[in-house]
Formats: C-alpha cells, sequence, structure tokens
C-alpha cells in the first residue's frame, strides 16, 4: 500500500511559476463562479489585471502554496495593512482537492505568520456565493462584520482578533 505524501505549506513569490499557475486557476474559478459559465481567457487577465498581487512579499505581505509532492493544491495570501492588521486574499484550492482539510490548513499557517508578525487582526472579503470559504472562515473564529473595503464584489466582511 502506497502512502500518500504529505501536503506541505510554504511562502512563494507571486511571480513563481507554480504561484501564477494557481493565480489563474483562482481566477478562472472565482470569475466563473460569478458568471454562473466557465470564464473566458479575456475575463481571467481582466480580474487578475485589477487585482495585482506583488506586494504579496515581505515586508508587504505573503503567498502561501500548498503541495503535495510536486502539485500545488491551493494558495492563501496576505496583505500587511495599517494598525498591524493581515488582510487575507486569494484563498484558493483546487476542486479536486477540496474537503481534504487544504483551506484549513493555508489559513491556519496564515494565521501562525499573521502572530509571528505581531499583527492584532486578520480580516478578508467574500461574496455570497463561495458558501463554503464563508463556512471555513466562521469555523475558524473569523465574525461576520461590517465592511472594509469597497470592493464591488464583495458581500461578506470577515475579521478575527488575534490577541
Amino acid at each position: 500500500m502506497l502512502r500518500a505524501l504529505p501536503i506541505l505549506i510554504s511562502t512563494a513569490l507571486p511571480t513563481s511559476a507554480h504561484a501564477e499557475g494557481v493565480s489563474l486557476r483562482y481566477y478562472e474559478d472565482i470569475v466563473g463562479r460569478y458568471h454562473g459559465r466557465p470564464a473566458s481567457r479575456q475575463e481571467v487577465l481582466a480580474a487578475q489585471a485589477g487585482y495585482p498581487s506583488d506586494d504579496l512579499v515581505a515586508p508587504t505581505g505573503l503567498l502561501l502554496l500548498a503541495r503535495q509532492g510536486h502539485t500545488v493544491l491551493g494558495c492563501a495570501g496576505m496583505r500587511v495593512r495599517p494598525g498591524a492588521i493581515g488582510e487575507v486574499t486569494r484563498v484558493f484550492v483546487e476542486p479536486t482537492a477540496r474537503g481534504n482539510g487544504v483551506g484549513r490548513l493555508l489559513m491556519e499557517t496564515l494565521e501562525h505568520e499573521a502572530r509571528a508578525l505581531e499583527l492584532i487582526a486578520l480580516r478578508l472579503d467574500t461574496r455570497t456565493d463561495l458558501v463554503e470559504a464563508r463556512m471555513l472562515y466562521a469555523s475558524l473564529g473569523f465574525i461576520e462584520g461590517e465592511a472594509h473595503n469597497e470592493d464591488p464584489y464583495a458581500n461578506h466582511w470577515f475579521r478575527k482578533e488575534l490577541r
């Protein structure tokens, strides 16, 4: 009987081939879900251009990738905002890896990194149609509250105090 390889979480540069690949699949997924149909290449590229990720590097942020062997299973990013706030972004798990705790592992690692940076809270926004994401955030202790940005695609805003 073969043993499954462990899932490893590590930081990555947003410009790395693995990060760019999972970012493309993230946008294909969220743009397609928004429209209720497969997203066109033009729609995906427009969404990517509207939400740059070049600041997901130290000291302004970080990008985590979940890997199993050579396969990237997902990603999660965080921007360091004024007031020692971590803004969570780009949380994504490949459809074939969903339901296996990958999103939880990414979010727990992100929280660990935020605590190491002495941040006082994490916040994020999401959409109504991303039901499983909202359930994950609530299960991790995030509380839904008032809007903290004016993102036209956000319907729900969450925050988790770290102190």
